[in-house]
């Protein structure tokens, strides 16, 4: 790492560099980002006009950017641009590639020669996709991201309790639904066309930067386009830097982000991981006086009771252990997370105890 890092990343965020991807992340201090997004050309092989139907034109993506000679000229071409990320990763970060069946599987091997390490990858499941008008083949409905980190032991960040709250206190699953970027955000030229053919919803990039950085990370995206990374980690107060060689895009990105407002409190684009809240233990809530020895606890539905001993105790018929061995033996379960087991009667409602819990744990705080 070069010495004097920390003035050098402040003249790289929040910033974008026209010109070569490849040439701009070498220009890094090496590891200097935390997360990279990437959505690279997907050399789509395009042979002639697509058409509908009706014979009118489809609008889609048949930019130089997206046109390569063969195979072999992409794989070149896609290896150059992720060790150029790897120079730029630091240690522990980790990095998303988005892409489709033209290309998905290239960079993922591509990925895994040079030492990164594949995590998971995510379905995006389209709900508003663009038809087959042909007819010949399926209706392409989603797209492919990678997740990976640097290395296979990078100590990466996954923000397990954020996506799990996203998702109705369900576990995040692999597969994502959401439509594609129409409506207002999609940004348009001044003939009224779509500025960019790609560009990604917000609701993507909201939460693949929620799940894997922390408010102050950078995130790099080497294809930046009309901004959509730089916008999103803007507003939940990431820093970030971005690559782009067409000098339209880079125009179209800057007004779209400077517009863009972050949130004002920190807390509120933030989720601690349970393991780093500090440990309370159940007993702490009798020697507080929060719950009272003799209080009767109860299971769910009520169909058991434990009394609440001086100790930090539980006490059931002739049993006496802890909340989570009281849980499990009334239940006759191997185990129990008792904090979310028991209640307490408050105003003839049960209130689960973990609620006490986080109320000593904010007045610690």
């Amino acid at each position: 790492m070069l010495h004097g890092m920390t003035g050098q990343i402040k003249k790289f965020k929040n910033k974008i560099f026209q010109g070569d991807c490849v040439e701009n992340m070498y220009a890094l201090p090496e590891g200097s980002v935390d997360m990279v997004f990437a959505d690279p050309p997907y050399n789509l092989q395009l042979a002639g006009d697509l058409l509908r139907p009706n014979n009118s034109k489809v609008d889609a993506v048949d930019q130089d950017w997206d046109q390569f000679e063969s195979f072999e000229a992409y794989d070149s071409f896609t290896e150059a641009w992720l060790k150029a990320a790897r120079h730029a990763l630091k240690p522990d970060g980790t990095m998303w590639v988005i892409g489709s069946y033209h290309n998905i599987f290239r960079v993922g091997r591509i990925l895994q020669d040079l030492g990164f390490w594949i995590l998971n990858d995510v379905v995006w499941l389209k709900t508003n996709p663009m038809p087959n008008f042909r007819g010949r083949r399926f209706t392409n409905a989603h797209e492919t991201m990678i997740w990976c980190s640097r290395d296979q032991k990078s100590k990466y960040r996954f923000n397990y309790e954020a996506m799990k709250n996203l998702n109705d206190d369900l576990q995040m699953r692999s597969d994502w639904t959401m439509p594609l970027c129409t409506g207002k955000e999609r940004l348009k030229g001044d003939d009224g066309a779509k500025a960019h053919p790609t560009q990604k919803p917000e609701a993507l990039l909201h939460r693949v930067i929620l799940s894997s950085t922390e408010v102050g990370d950078v995130v790099m995206d080497p294809f930046f386009g009309t901004g959509t990374t730089g916008a999103v980690a803007k507003r939940l107060k990431r820093a970030w830097v971005g690559m782009e060689q067409e000098e339209d895009y880079v125009k179209l990105a800057t007004d779209r982000i400077r517009k863009v407002r972050a949130v004002d409190d920190p807390n509120l684009v933030e989720t601690p991981a349970k393991r780093a809240e500090p440990r309370i233990p159940f007993g702490w809530l009798v020697e507080r006086g929060m719950l009272e020895a003799g209080t009767t606890l109860y299971g769910q539905n009520r169909r058991h009771a434990a009394r609440v001993r001086a100790d930090g105790t539980l006490s059931t018929g002739d049993f006496r252990g802890s909340i989570h061995q009281a849980g499990a033996h009334v239940q006759k379960a191997p185990s129990c997370n008792g904090w979310q087991y028991w209640s307490v009667e408050t105003k003839g409602k049960l209130v689960p105890i973990d609620v006490l819990r986080q109320k000593l744990r904010a007045e610690l705080h």
